[in-house]
């Protein structure tokens, strides 16, 4: 069985990172920017697991298992942002996240 070529691995990191900050940037609904940092986070989780595997070293699935770490507390503190903006102004809009004081 041959290998997959790092390079390969890499467009396609970079292309999942694109989509993802593509995303972030264009989008207003702060569900769909959290779904975007998503995307970014597991390109680069991606990457770090294509570059172990061609390395064999498992450096790049320590990575990964510190990104989906991360992952999943941005996903608790962004979910709890949403259920609050929810019920202050029934609606998503990012733009309102200024409007969160105390």
């Amino acid at each position: 069985m041959s290998a997959i070529p790092l390079s390969h691995i890499l467009i396609l990191a970079c292309t999942l990172f694109t989509i993802g900050f593509i995303g972030v940037i264009v989008r207003k609904n702060t569900l769909f920017i959290l779904m975007s940092l998503e995307v970014m986070l597991n390109a680069v989780g991606v990457a770090f697991i294509g570059a172990g595997s061609v390395w064999q070293q498992a450096d790049g699935q320590v990575m990964f298992i510190l990104i989906l770490t991360l992952a999943a507390a941005e996903v608790a503190l962004g979910l709890a942002l949403l259920i609050q903006m929810q019920r202050r102004f029934n609606s998503l809009d990012i733009d309102l996240l200024s409007k969160l004081k105390g």
